[in-house]
């Protein structure tokens, strides 16, 4: 069960790409979607969660860092002044 919740958070923090992917080519332009960082946080809390169950300390502390960067982005997505 623990590989599978690994492979869950692996999936979600992967479909990133995609959806950045997507993102671009309907843009025209490189760029970054707010999906991409929520994608992030749930993919990087479940990847925690996994590696919290291995007890591994680099793992953890890297998905910990790296949440806090995806969380600065969201906020700073919408503090930004919206383009409509």
């Amino acid at each position: 069960a623990w590989v599978l919740v690994g492979f869950l958070g692996q999936s979600a923090f992967f479909s990133r790409w995609h959806a950045q992917w997507n993102y671009s080519e309907r843009q025209k332009k490189s760029g970054i979607p707010v999906i991409f960082w929520y994608l992030s946080i749930v993919g990087g809390v479940i990847t925690l969660i996994y590696a919290i169950h291995r007890k591994d300390p680099v793992f953890i502390t890297g998905q910990m860092i790296a949440s806090f960067i995806y969380v600065r982005n969201l906020m700073l997505f919408y503090k930004q002044p919206s383009t409509s």
